[in-house]
């Protein structure tokens, strides 16, 4: 399988950069926000749901980069940041605008009630593979669904 990279502009493309990062699982640590060039960027552990349709035993897991560009403010909800070793898994990356320009606020919504917010003058993210691929027998399941 060829290395995922896809840019995200609109709010049409964030969902699929969402479908592609959905249970992805990261340390807190893995986080970085450098206010200057308003650049969040999260390093996690993504599940290939795009290999993963007829396989019954082995899937992938890759080391995945996503970032975002234009960010003014970062705030977070649910989860301790001092402690950087916890791990948390993302289940959606949503936008809900604010107003009729292009600013808004991405919401990256985090299993167990928590969230990310990042206030950004406008959709500009990037998701792409870093690293090679390697095998879980574990796929994430959402009863319910």
């Amino acid at each position: 399988m060829t290395s995922l990279k896809l840019l995200a502009l609109d709010n049409d493309d964030l969902s699929v950069i969402s479908a592609h990062m959905q249970d992805a699982v990261f340390r807190i640590s893995d986080m970085s926000f450098q206010p200057r060039p308003g650049l969040f960027s999260l390093a996690a552990n993504r599940f290939v749901w795009e290999d993963s349709a007829g396989r019954r035993k082995a899937y992938e897991r890759r080391r995945a980069l996503l970032s975002f560009k234009r960010v003014s403010a970062v705030r977070s909800i649910g989860f301790d940041r001092a402690n950087g070793d916890n791990v948390l898994s993302l289940l959606a990356v949503r936008f809900r605008a604010e107003g009729e320009g292009p600013e808004g606020v991405v919401e990256l919504v985090l299993s167990g009630g928590g969230m990310i917010a990042l206030d950004v003058e406008c959709i500009e993210a990037q998701l792409a593979d870093t690293g090679g691929a390697w095998e879980t027998s574990l796929k994430p399941d959402h009863p319910g669904e």
